[in-house]
């Protein structure tokens, strides 16, 4: 993958989605319009850090690479090269999968 072109400001991630199942639990192939947005991805940018009501900085407690949880309607869409990613707050995030 090469360098992604977007640096997220302030609590911010930016999040590749996983990709959306292609067939179902029961065999069945879905048509785009039946598939299920994903709900879990990769981040693969964060920003420094949302600043406190006292100055200082909060650092993100994820970090690239995590594989995550969100919000089914969390985030902005963008498509950076032909390629989908979110840019949603870290509060957006449910769980971190380990």
């Amino acid at each position: 993958m090469s360098k992604l072109n977007l640096k997220p400001l302030a609590d911010r991630v930016i999040v590749k989605p996983a990709e959306a199942l292609e067939v179902s639990k029961g065999g069945i192939i879905l048509p785009d319009t039946a598939k299920e947005k994903p709900i879990e991805g990769t981040i693969v940018a964060i920003g420094p850090g949302k600043v406190g009501d006292d100055g200082k900085v909060i650092k993100p407690e994820v970090k690239v690479g995590d594989k995550i949880l969100y919000g089914k309607y969390s985030g902005t869409e963008v498509q950076v090269e032909g390629v989908d990613y979110l840019i949603m707050r870290e509060s957006d995030i449910f769980a971190i999968i380990d």
